[in-house]
């Protein structure tokens, strides 16, 4: 992988990270990702949905190539009697793993408000049940860092229902190599596709048929691959997380390629090629079957589109949590796409 292609994956991974966009609420990444590509020489648009499509160049029985760039986060459901708020979550986000996460309460026409997730009366000092189970509907409550004490004093700060909450995704790279963050899923293969992208503008990457790059908004709620696929696409990849984990063969330093999810089998053929690549190009990579899984191109499919469909991605551990890969994993998995499109 170019240095520099490698250096300009890191910098729109760190760049996209530090955008919150919480899956219904995405217009600010849509934006950067527009005006970067606008940079690069393309010409991206905002499909109607929402999210970002854009031609990168390529003749004939085109390809696209998806990564969804909204997050889990959570909603506002109730402003409690202490001005603390209860929420519900948006996505898989997991109650046990949230709590003294950092926060922001982002208001529809009064702007950003600091917290934190704890569960309600924390002090173990105070509280005999503090080691009792999380819950969003029980006991964890978003802490504001605003001097309130009633639902009135929060309602003046014009907090309300239905605003939405984003999590300090904690975004860090180890000596090592290692990439730690919450919302690497699915960020991390974003990024992969920024890459792609500067590859091509750059003249470094020839593509051997027609590209598309689909930024989806609505994959960790089902439906972000629905919408927004030209006519002439043919085969359509969702990159996105590679699972690490219990019976699987993927670390966080390869490349996964999924044969079957929850959703069912991916397409043989389209499979098979892209596990050729990565053999015929000493690509570090793992096949695996992911239980508890489910994506974008998946959803495109059952929206009707006719399209062969496959699943890539670095490999991530501890999905839906505080995350963890690794630079190499996204190097394979830019050396991936690289060669199955050169």
């Amino acid at each position: 992988m170019n240095p520099q292609i490698k250096i300009y994956m890191m910098e729109q991974l760190e760049k996209l990270m530090n955008i919150p966009s919480p899956t219904g609420y995405t217009k600010k990444v849509q934006e950067y990702l527009v005006s970067e590509l606008e940079k690069l020489g393309f010409k991206p648009y905002t499909p109607h949905k929402g999210g970002v499509v854009c031609d990168i160049g390529g003749e004939g029985n085109a390809l696209m190539l998806a990564a969804h760039i909204d997050t889990l986060g959570a909603v506002v459901h109730t402003i409690k009697s202490s001005g603390a708020l209860k929420v519900t979550p948006v996505g898989g986000l997991n109650p046990n793993n949230v709590e003294t996460e950092t926060i922001t309460v982002i208001t529809r026409f009064d702007g950003e408000y600091e917290g934190t997730f704890q569960i309600e009366n924390a002090s173990a000092h105070v509280n005999e049940k503090v080691n009792d189970p999380r819950t969003f509907e029980g006991n964890i409550e978003v802490l504001l860092d605003e001097y309130v004490k009633s639902a009135a004093d929060t309602k003046a700060l014009g907090i309300a229902n239905g605003d939405f909450v984003a999590l300090n995704p904690r975004y860090t790279v180890t000596q090592k190599g290692y990439i730690k963050s919450r919302f690497l899923d699915d960020k991390a293969s974003a990024a992969v596709l920024m890459a792609v992208a500067k590859a091509v503008a750059d003249g470094e990457l020839n593509l051997s048929r027609k590209v598309y790059l689909n930024f989806t908004v609505y994959e960790e709620v089902g439906h972000g691959g629905t919408a927004a696929i030209p006519e002439d696409v043919k085969d359509m990849i969702s990159v996105d997380m590679g699972c690490v984990g219990t019976g699987l063969e993927c670390d966080e330093t390869q490349v996964s390629i999924c044969a079957k999810d929850s959703g069912g089998p991916y397409n043989y053929d389209l499979t098979t090629e892209l596990v050729a690549a990565a053999k015929e190009n000493g690509i570090n990579y793992a096949v695996d079957i992911y239980p508890r899984y489910g994506s974008d191109v998946e959803a495109t499919l059952r929206a009707g589109y006719d399209i062969r469909h496959g699943l890539i991605g670095p490999g991530v551990y501890a999905s839906h949590g505080y995350e963890r890969t690794h630079i190499d994993g996204l190097e394979n998995t830019y050396k991936l796409i690289f060669n199955y499109v050169k």
